[in-house]
């Protein structure tokens, strides 16, 4: 029969997951780090999955497709659930996702160390030094994966980071990830343009400031490039700094 159903666009598609996790038939799976209709009468030809997709990927046509069968849809979700069917309702490492720390420790080592000297009259031992604490605030952090309408870029300050940068820098966390969200990506590595992307996270959140760090290599243009196109093109007034890292690791402009 001749119906409404779904179509994907592979190329459009970054394998980001929320189409499949949309679906509430499981007509949508991700294989090959792509999202794919695996059968045709799972579909129910509503389209929820459409509104998630941050690419537009996904659209509707006419075509010669098996009719929906609810009852096949509704043993293939029990059988999910039941656990006897791998994971078909997106990646899971590039499901988006918060990630709570908690960094307060468990007491200051040094007004410990000085109470046992004022106590024992004595030197009291060096403390230990603390162990690096990671500040990434979020997943998934390559720029072609997050979804631009995540809950964590509600009021955040945003970090633009070339993904060699924090190789290059030992205090990268420290320095440029603490009490943001990170951002990654290489241009010359990845295929397209990241504004578009970029510009639909500034356009459908609050974003506070924009922090571009990028290599002094010649093919980090690139990433600066698409983040200034897309603070132009999201209209508005976002504060903004772009920082750049030696192969050395130094901080050669700020």
């Amino acid at each position: 029969m001749k119906r409404r159903i779904i179509q994907i666009d592979e190329n459009l598609c970054n394998g980001c997951g929320l189409c499949a996790n949309a679906c509430h038939e499981g007509a949508i799976a991700m294989i090959d780090g792509k999202a794919r209709l695996i059968r045709d009468d799972y579909c129910d030809g509503l389209g929820d999955c459409l509104p998630v997709c941050p690419t537009g990927a996904i659209s509707f046509v006419e075509r010669e497709a098996a009719p929906y069968d609810a009852e096949a849809v509704k043993a293939n979700m029990e059988k999910r659930k039941a656990g006897h069917e791998a994971h078909a309702g997106g990646c899971p490492g590039s499901r988006a996702h918060a990630i709570e720390r908690n960094e307060q420790p468990a007491g200051c080592p040094g007004m410990r160390a000085q109470a046992i000297e004022r106590e024992n009259n004595a030197p009291a031992p060096a403390a230990p030094a603390a162990a690096p604490v990671s500040r990434l605030r979020q997943w998934p952090v390559q720029i072609k994966l997050v979804p631009p309408n995540a809950p964590y870029f509600n009021g955040a300050h945003l970090l633009i980071a070339a993904d060699c940068t924090a190789y290059a820098r030992a205090s990268f966390h420290e320095d440029f990830m603490k009490n943001k969200i990170t951002l990654i990506g290489c241009p010359k590595l990845d295929s397209g343009d990241y504004s578009e992307k970029l510009a639909a996270i500034l356009r459908e959140n609050d974003i506070r400031s924009v922090t571009i760090v990028r290599m002094e290599v010649p093919c980090c243009g690139g990433l600066v490039y698409a983040a200034q196109k897309a603070l132009q093109e999201s209209g508005k007034m976002i504060p903004w700094r772009i920082v750049v890292i030696g192969t050395n690791g130094e901080i050669l402009e700020d």
